[in-house]
């Protein structure tokens, strides 16, 4: 039987600007509670082309950039997506390998 975790969404549908809003540390969970372990860190992308909504990417290891004031346009290595469910209903997943700032030039 077909897994919905074993899904996985295309990276580009999340559309062409991903803006960075919020950056927050993850950690590590262990039997479904959260232990004082910093894994990560978690960073939030506003979507321009889904009516601006939020999605979170982990990334494992050390903090790669600073919050910005405002948002700053990004882009990601190694970007994988994916899809679970939840009582509440279908949740999603994102992770990268790392993260730079977009540098467009007029």
């Amino acid at each position: 039987m077909l897994n919905i975790r074993d899904l996985r969404i295309d990276p580009a549908s999340l559309g062409a600007k991903k803006l960075l809003v919020d950056i927050a540390p993850a950690y590590e969970y262990k039997d479904g509670k959260r232990t004082d372990t910093l894994t990560g860190y978690r960073y939030v992308v506003a979507l321009p082309e889904h009516a601006l909504e939020k999605l979170s990417v982990k990334i494992d290891g050390k903090q790669l950039m600073d919050k910005p004031d405002g948002f700053a346009e990004v882009e990601f290595s190694g970007l994988e997506v994916g899809v679970y469910e939840t009582k509440e209903g279908v949740r999603f997943t994102a992770k990268a390998t790392g993260i730079a700032l977009v540098n467009r030039k007029a």
